[in-house]
């Protein structure tokens, strides 16, 4: 059982930002509609939406983008920023502690800067009090004093746009969504379209990589370019100390082997889970708490990082019951699924 407690906090496929990506996401990061790669749909609307404020001379609009980690909302918020041609300021959710630090935020912007708030759902009800007025009207309401001689004063804004991004949007307070005049959601990539990005990216870091080579880190990266960047820094690596310094299928395949990172991307975790609940639970169903406690992780993890890809591949089902792991995650492992009565056919029972 000891093997199962392996979750690490920086695990390669991780979606989230890790301290391994300050450096190669500051220097591959885009800075134009025209250099982003994906995302048609939603680029074609804010080509539209920012042409339009610039001819009106006006600020855009405020913009909500929302999706899974590692898509690029920080990065489409810096283009929206570079195209309009006006300062970016960037915060999040959690650091903005009180009233005061929103305001001296807002305070300090220029006309028609971005001021970007990632994982905007953490902002507590008291933070969001403030930005109602600020996003509506342009305006801080102030309170002065306190008790009967408490007076409230109102300080006007520049017009600037705010850019929320979130993970969870079912979590944003609907007052709040309801004041962005964009809504935007990011969607997971295709491998082609990773493929493109990961040549972009091997081009700005100096490594020679054909199509096939890139398609095969593409395929392998959970449809998220954060991810792929990550396994082409990787791979870049074992290229120039074991391989030729050319990033080909072979040369791929062999890192992304030693890394223990499967042909759908799944890595040592997520296959440790599926046999957790399998070895330990008959495949399940399994609750949440159980399988947190099963692999030494927070509930809130496995459903935040672990499940949803796992669950995405088909591996994972949720029933009434709790977690539970399907044909197709059994099949992934080689192990033969139980016998499923209400199945059409049977398999050798495991």
């Amino acid at each position: 059982m000891d093997d199962f407690f392996i979750a690490d906090e920086e695990r390669v496929i991780a979606p989230e930002y890790i301290s391994d990506d300050t450096d190669i996401e500051t220097s591959l990061r885009p800075h134009s509609l025209d250099e982003y790669i994906g995302q048609e749909k939603a680029k074609e609307n804010l080509k539209i939406y920012i042409e339009a404020a610039k001819k009106r001379h006006e600020p855009l609009d405020h913009v909500l983008l929302y999706g899974p980690p590692g898509l690029g909302k920080t990065t489409l918020a810096g283009i929206v920023a570079n195209e309009m041609g006006v300062q970016f300021r960037v915060t999040s959710g959690p650091a903005i502690e009180k009233p005061g630090d929103l305001a001296a935020l807002l305070t300090s912007l220029n006309d028609g800067d971005v001021l970007f708030i990632d994982e905007i759902h953490r902002l507590s009800r008291s933070i969001e009090e403030v930005l109602y007025p600020a996003m509506e009207d342009f305006a801080l309401d102030i309170i002065i004093g306190k008790g009967p001689s408490a007076r409230s004063i109102r300080l006007d804004l520049k017009k600037f746009t705010l850019i929320g991004a979130t993970t969870r949007a079912g979590q944003l307070s609907a007052p709040l969504r309801d004041r962005f005049g964009v809504i935007l959601r990011l969607e997971l990539y295709s491998p082609e379209e990773l493929a493109r990005i990961v040549q972009r990216s091997a081009n700005i870091l100096n490594i020679e990589s054909d199509k096939d080579g890139a398609l095969e880190i593409a395929s392998r990266s959970r449809g998220t370019p954060r991810i792929a960047n990550r396994l082409l820094k990787r791979t870049r690596d074992y290229a120039e100390v074991m391989g030729s310094g050319i990033i080909d299928v072979e040369s791929a395949q062999q890192a992304l082997g030693r890394m223990e990172i499967d042909e759908l991307g799944l890595d040592l975790v997520d296959r440790n889970l599926l046999r957790a609940m399998i070895e330990n639970y008959n495949g399940g169903p399994v609750g949440l708490e159980t399988i947190a406690a099963l692999i030494g992780e927070e509930s809130v993890t496995i459903e935040d990082v672990y499940e949803p890809y796992l669950m995405q591949l088909g591996f994972i089902a949720r029933t009434p019951r709790g977690r539970k792991v399907t044909t197709a995650g059994y099949r992934h492992l080689g192990i033969n699924p139980p016998f499923d009565e209400n199945a059409q056919g049977s398999f050798e029972s495991y």
